[in-house]
């Protein structure tokens, strides 16, 4: 993977999660895939649609899975029982290598955050599991803001937190409404393709206990 880095001089850097940094999005999809059937989906989830929800906070997730799908949910029943099965299938992560070697080389001379769409006790894990917590002072979630991506409103945290102007911040993403947000909050991106080849991926480190 050569990752595309506009021109230009930045003073923080901002990185999504999952996708992004680290390829869950298949474990995440797998989860998805069976929460919605326990909730009563009878067919497989749609791919594609998983996909175009990435960085979307995990409630609006099931919210819009459920109407696309005309299901009648519990939203905090369908939350809980996919987080759940994520946890299961967390430590099976692997790094995503060449985005993963660039925010450390930047960590060095600049500051660096994480700008999550997931809840923070996962992210959180997530960052143990792959060996990047002690790389990111910085962690916003959806627990962090009442509007999640394609709203601008974790990004411009991320860039408060970090004490950076958001126009001098560049953004790492993998979904349409994490491109999105990094627009509206006037900041530069590099698109990070969601599909991740075998030759850049890494295994994660074993989990931490």
């Amino acid at each position: 993977m050569k990752l595309d880095i506009p021109p230009g001089e930045f003073a923080g850097y901002i990185f999504d999660l999952d996708g992004t940094l680290v390829d869950t999005m298949p474990l995440h999809f797998r989860a998805w895939d069976a929460a919605m059937r326990h909730a009563g989906l009878q067919c497989p989830l749609d791919e594609e649609l998983f996909y175009s929800l990435g960085g979307v906070p995990t409630r609006r997730v099931a919210e819009l899975i459920a109407a696309r799908y005309e299901l009648t949910i519990d939203v905090e029943a369908v939350f809980d029982h996919k987080e759940s099965l994520f946890r299961e299938l967390q430590g099976d992560a692997r790094l995503i290598a060449p985005v993963a070697e660039f925010a450390r080389r930047v960590a060095q001379t600049h500051p660096v955050a994480i700008a999550s769409g997931g809840p923070r006790l996962i992210v959180r894990r997530s960052l143990e599991l792959a060996g990047l917590a002690p790389l990111f002072k910085y962690v916003v979630t959806a627990d962090d803001v009442v509007h999640g991506k394609p709203a601008p409103d974790m990004f411009l945290l991320a860039a408060q937190q970090m004490g950076v102007e958001p126009a001098r911040c560049l953004v790492f993403e993998d979904a349409e409404p994490g491109v999105q947000a990094a627009r509206a909050a006037g900041m530069r991106w590099v698109r990070v393709p969601s599909r991740i080849k075998p030759e850049d991926r890494s295994r994660a480190p074993a989990p931490i206990r």
